[in-house]
């Protein structure tokens, strides 16, 4: 049905391994390719846009016999030495490869669900590098993503603040601080939408991150804080839905909402707030630092040059 082909495809993304290039890849290319020059097809590629992952890697281990081990078998001793877990006889470590079955340096999915929880294993793959870059699996990273996530659980679950109503009213009034905080809130949503489009997950995880940490600068004594804090807390919760969605969808419900969070649509950006009204001003001397001025973004070269005097 050449209505329905023009339709639906070429596809919008293909996302796949690098050992995917000759057989998914090339094959898919080549049809498309043959049905085009017969007339079936009125387009040249089956793909609009193409990313090719890294893999997933871990350290390797052999017994002394050559045989591989799964990482569960094997103990770190003291100082750079492994032994087995049940013999405790020396185990050779070799170099960090792409997992795979026939070396077995795999980690179960199911170990990892039961003691960390889907979400977290899901933000270390997304926060650690560039989807196109090869990941090393390691249990500190796992543990880094699971501690934030408790982290950000307490902030909701133990609000320092009493954080009023859904869809309160926005307050007259802001203390700098807490303005400041207001705008990082929308800097966050900005940036974090451009990088999840562009695949940029680690940068989009870092992001917020940081929106976390200028939370926590809030105290409920400052005029407006309750307000941005319920703001950033929703917004953090929204951002975070695609890669942690089972503890966003209980938090959401933890901030007073009924809908489900799939069901929210994504937070826009306040356009107004995405501009600084100041700038910093490197000053030199002799083409040496000595030191920044913060200045408004329309100050003329005279008020420029009185600031750094």
């Amino acid at each position: 049905d050449r209505a329905a082909v023009d339709y639906w495809l070429p596809v919008d993304q293909y996302i796949g391994g690098i050992e995917h290039a000759v057989l998914h890849l090339l094959y898919s290319r080549f049809f498309v390719r043959a049905m085009r020059d017969c007339g079936y097809l009125g387009f040249d590629e089956p793909f609009a846009g193409l990313l090719t992952q890294g893999m997933v890697c871990h350290q390797t281990f052999q017994d002394e016999a050559g045989n591989w081990l799964f990482p569960e078998q094997v103990d770190a001793r003291d100082g750079d030495g492994f032994v087995h877990h049940e013999s405790g006889a020396p185990v050779v470590h070799g170099r960090s490869e792409k997992m795979s079955k026939s070396r077995k340096n795999v980690v179960d999915p199911e170990a990892i669900i039961r003691s960390y929880g889907a979400d977290t294993a899901r933000l270390f793959m997304l926060s650690d590098s560039p989807p196109e870059r090869d990941l090393e699996w390691s249990e500190t990273g796992v543990e880094g993503a699971w501690r934030y996530l408790n982290r950000l659980w307490r902030l909701v679950a133990e609000a320092p603040m009493d954080l009023g109503p859904v869809d309160g009213a926005k307050p007259d009034r802001m203390e700098q601080t807490v303005a400041a905080v207001h705008q990082s809130v929308h800097k966050a949503i900005h940036a974090t939408t451009g990088d999840l489009d562009r695949f940029h997950f680690n940068r989009a995880v870092a992001r917020i991150r940081e929106l976390t940490n200028d939370l926590e600068r809030l105290d409920e004594t400052m005029s407006g804080a309750a307000w941005v804090m319920r703001e950033g807390l929703e917004t953090i919760v929204r951002l975070i839905g695609p890669i942690a969605p089972h503890l966003a969808e209980d938090l959401w419900q933890r901030l007073g909402h009924e809908t489900l969070l799939t069901d929210t649509p994504w937070p826009d950006a306040d356009s107004a707030l995405l501009t600084d009204d100041t700038v910093t001003v490197a000053v030199q001397v002799n083409g040496k630092l000595r030191g920044t001025i913060e200045l408004g973004r329309d100050a003329g070269e005279d008020v420029a040059e009185a600031a750094a005097l």
